[in-house]
């Protein structure tokens, strides 16, 4: 399996950082596109009009992404890690959002007994309701374990594959499969607790 994208990608983030227009202009159509396949994973599955377009997602994802100009990206790693995080955040805040008006303005906890990490894009399910309700969990468990955190936010909602995680992480695929697994039982039991 190919990796997140060659060492041009880390190069052109370090020359960004220090203030180089023309690295971002090399830059932008490298992330761009990779930051589209990412959010294909999200939304591919989503209903019509129920959620942010891929589009307007990833645009959104970059827009957010080029304002921290002046952030000090590691690497290629480093900057898709952020980019999971910041689409994690707009979808969230989009769900919040919809949940609220839908709802009358309050968020309820799942009670659910067990959580499907993947059944949360499936059609028919209440995503918002349940986007914010695996946020609210995300957050709790990464005071816990902010590895296995990264790993649902690289996973889930940057739709990266085990390789691709374990390659964003340091660490080996079986690692991100454990911690993978890990992670959705503790939130299907700290939901089921809510």
């Amino acid at each position: 399996m190919a990796t997140i994208d060659g060492p041009e990608i880390t190069q052109l983030l370090k020359a960004w950082g220090r203030g180089d227009q023309t690295a971002l202009e090399r830059l932008t159509p490298l992330v761009y596109d990779r930051l589209r396949r990412l959010a294909s994973h999200y939304v591919r599955r989503d209903r019509a009009g129920q959620t942010l377009q891929r589009t307007a997602l990833v645009h959104e994802a970059y827009v957010r992404l080029i304002e921290g100009a002046g952030a000090d990206w590691q690497d290629r790693a480093h900057f898709f890690a952020v980019a999971a995080q910041v689409m994690r955040r707009i979808l969230v805040d989009a769900a919040r959002a919809r949940h609220a008006q839908k709802r009358g303005g309050h968020i309820a906890r799942v009670e659910s007994s067990e959580l499907d990490v993947d059944a949360i894009a499936a059609p028919g399910s209440d995503r918002a309701f349940e986007l914010c309700a695996l946020d609210d969990a995300l957050s709790s468990l990464a005071k816990l374990d902010p590895r296995r955190v990264q790993v649902i936010e690289l996973r889930f909602f940057g739709g990266l594959t085990v390789e691709e995680t374990a390659e964003v992480l340091k660490v080996s695929p079986q690692t991100v499969m454990r911690d993978w697994k890990t992670a959705r039982t503790w939130l299907a039991r700290e939901l089921r607790q809510a």
